[in-house]
């Protein structure tokens, strides 16, 4: 199984990078300190948005630019991070899901990238993030009814099953991470310009699941250069 960044997704956006990490044997309940981390990420973002938008902070620009790239209205359809930091920074906090999914918030918004957690045994073949096509079919979170997509969108996908719609808007019930995943597949999504706080997002994400699960590790970075990345 492999994780692969289709040509045509770098004719939209050039600059386009990802951080890969793949967990393995993660006992995904709650490990010590994960709640704490994220309230303290929380409490942090509070006070740094206190009198300012998130949507004018030159971290979030970043991803509203490649939006609008995209043909994306970004004050429609936010980017993951800046929903989550949008909802935090107006004192609403985040909810307590699971373990892994907490950890993966807490990083997130501590460097303002966006950051998915993709159950692999679920997912059966290779990632892709690729150009939508006709047959493509999004169950939305929480939902059981799929959904037809736009054209041209780009996707997170398996096979026609798409895992998130508009890039990095929203993740699907497809590959969802619960309190029974064990073998988990984590991207970032980034560009050139913070390339370096990417790097920095997935690498503390790693050392915290190794150290708070005691699970196996692999990370990786691709871009136009590097296409692919190995899952198992």
């Amino acid at each position: 199984m492999k994780f692969i960044i289709e040509d045509k997704v770098f004719d939209k956006l050039p600059d386009v990078c990802f951080g890969a990490i793949v967990a393995e044997g993660i006992d995904n309940k709650y490990a010590d300190g994960i709640k704490e981390l994220l309230s303290n990420e929380i409490a942090r973002i509070e006070t740094e948005f206190e009198d300012k938008k998130v949507k004018e902070d030159s971290r979030i620009n970043l991803y509203r630019e490649a939006f609008r790239v995209l043909d994306i209205n970004p004050n429609k359809f936010m980017s993951s991070i800046e929903a989550l930091l949008t909802r935090v920074s107006k004192k609403k906090g985040l909810p307590n899901i699971n373990a892994v999914v907490d950890l993966g918030n807490a990083i997130s918004i501590r460097n303002f990238i966006p950051l998915g957690a993709h159950d692999i045994d679920t997912a059966g073949d290779d990632i892709y993030v690729r150009i939508s096509r006709d047959n493509d079919k999004f169950i939305p979170f929480g939902e059981t009814e799929a959904e037809s997509l736009d054209e041209g969108e780009i996707v997170y996908s398996v096979g026609n099953k798409i895992k998130t719609r508009r890039w990095i808007w929203r993740q699907s019930e497809e590959g969802k991470v619960t309190e029974e995943s064990s073998n988990i597949f984590f991207p970032l999504d980034g560009f050139k310009a913070n390339k370096e706080r990417l790097l920095k997002a997935r690498d503390e994400l790693a050392v915290e699941l190794e150290n708070k699960f005691g699970c196996k590790i692999k990370i990786g970075y691709l871009d136009k250069e590097t296409k692919e990345f190995e899952i198992k």
